[in-house]
């Protein structure tokens, strides 16, 4: 689920966005979750690179949206930047923080519906990849950020994803290949894990959609780290 974060101080400014978003969402059927910060400050406090769409007013009293944006992407290149604004000017330095564009207040839903739907777009072409998975004679397409653990049960890999699992044959070296540079770790011989889906850390466990998946003693130091890394802090 795409996940959008307001940075707005005025409050009523701030609900109308969220109402806007969750008209969007209505409108196209489209499910997304949206979180609230009244400043630059906070959203840019302990920041985790979990965001799809950032919505930046620019004139703040702590931290004002430019400087919050230039220290999000020290920590994430990814996020799509839309500032809200009542002076363009302000708004066209958004090229230095690599914003894709700005609304200008009052803001109009139908000019707002636009530029967040282009935003989900670049968002989806620059988080998703997929793998190709077949079954039998049928071969479909998986989005890896859809997939929770990879298991290997008697030579099999089981794709365990939000919905479904896929099982099929190959090896778990062979899928961390082909998932380099998304957020999986392998945590033991037998399982690698989406970081982005876990829900807590136990001893020896990761918690992943209910599930315990078990961290060998050799590899929990790195795991940790990487969760830590991931996450921008903490669990450590």
């Amino acid at each position: 689920m795409p996940r959008i974060a307001i940075v707005e101080d005025d409050a009523a400014c701030a609900r109308q966005l969220q109402e806007y978003v969750e008209r969007y969402s209505r409108e196209t059927g489209t499910e997304l979750q949206t979180t609230l910060f009244p400043d630059g400050l906070d959203v840019v406090e302990d920041y985790r690179p979990v965001w799809d769409v950032i919505l930046m007013d620019i004139e703040m009293p702590n931290l004002d949206g430019m400087s919050a944006a230039k220290r999000i992407r020290e920590q994430d290149p990814a996020v799509v930047l839309i500032f809200i604004t009542n002076m363009a000017r302000f708004a066209i330095r958004g090229y230095e923080v690599d914003a894709m564009d700005f609304v200008l207040k009052p803001v109009k839903y139908p000019q707002f519906s636009l530029k967040l739907k282009k935003a989900l777009g670049i968002a989806g072409r620059r988080s998703r990849r997929y793998l190709m998975v077949s079954d039998g004679d049928l071969s479909r397409r998986v989005a890896t950020d859809t997939i929770s653990y990879i298991e290997v049960i008697n030579h099999r890999l089981h794709i365990h994803t939000s919905e479904e699992t896929f099982v099929i044959r190959g090896s778990l070296q062979d899928m961390e290949e082909q998932l380099a540079g998304l957020p999986f770790v392998r945590c033991s011989h037998s399982y690698l894990v989406n970081l982005a889906n876990v829900a807590g850390v136990k001893r020896d466990a990761l918690l992943v959609d209910g599930q315990e998946i078990p961290v060998s003693r050799p590899k929990r130091k790195e795991v940790l780290q990487q969760l830590s890394d991931y996450l921008g802090g903490g669990f450590q």
